[in-house]
């Protein structure tokens, strides 16, 4: 069994790159921190292939926390995982997630693209599970919002200057 994950950890290398790093200053949080159980990372849109590069796809108790410039997941005895606020796909709620299965919507799932252009998916089971709607309803208010760059017509010019 060693072997079979060495081996997709392997496999995945070129696929999958380096995560982002932690920045240095993160401010205060926007929302969290909240804690629970980081049940794994996947390649989207599959719930079940594991990412195994590195220690990203070993369980471990965790911290999750939103801030300005992205979401920070704080794990314990493992590397932290940082979800830049531009990789952000969608914040949902799944019923599982990296070969765990739970009750409908028991793990919130972070879908994010990698520098690499891969987009994976990352999910925590809380502890506290009444967080969940308001993780999924944030994320849907960051993305509603109107951008600098947008005219009054919400169109944009080609390099992203408003006229």
């Amino acid at each position: 069994m060693l072997r079979g994950w060495r081996n997709r950890g392997r496999r995945q290398a070129d696929q999958i790159g380096a995560f982002p790093p932690v920045p240095a200053d993160l401010g205060a949080p926007e929302l969290g921190p909240d804690t629970g159980l980081y049940v794994g990372s996947t390649i989207a849109p599959s719930w079940q292939d594991r990412v195994a590069v590195g220690d990203y796809g070993d369980r471990a108790s965790a911290s999750i926390a939103r801030y300005d410039d992205g979401i920070l997941i704080d794990r314990t005895g493992a590397s932290p995982i940082w979800i830049p606020e531009d990789a952000i796909v969608a914040v949902r709620t799944e019923r599982g997630l990296a070969g765990k299965v739970m009750t409908a919507d028991g793990v919130l799932v972070i879908r994010w693209t990698l520098p690499t252009g891969t987009e994976i998916d990352s999910g925590l089971r809380a502890d506290d599970k009444t967080i969940y709607p308001a993780w999924v309803s944030h994320r849907r208010a960051r993305a509603e919002r109107p951008t600098d760059t947008a005219h009054s017509d919400g169109s944009a010019d080609e390099n992203g200057r408003t006229q």
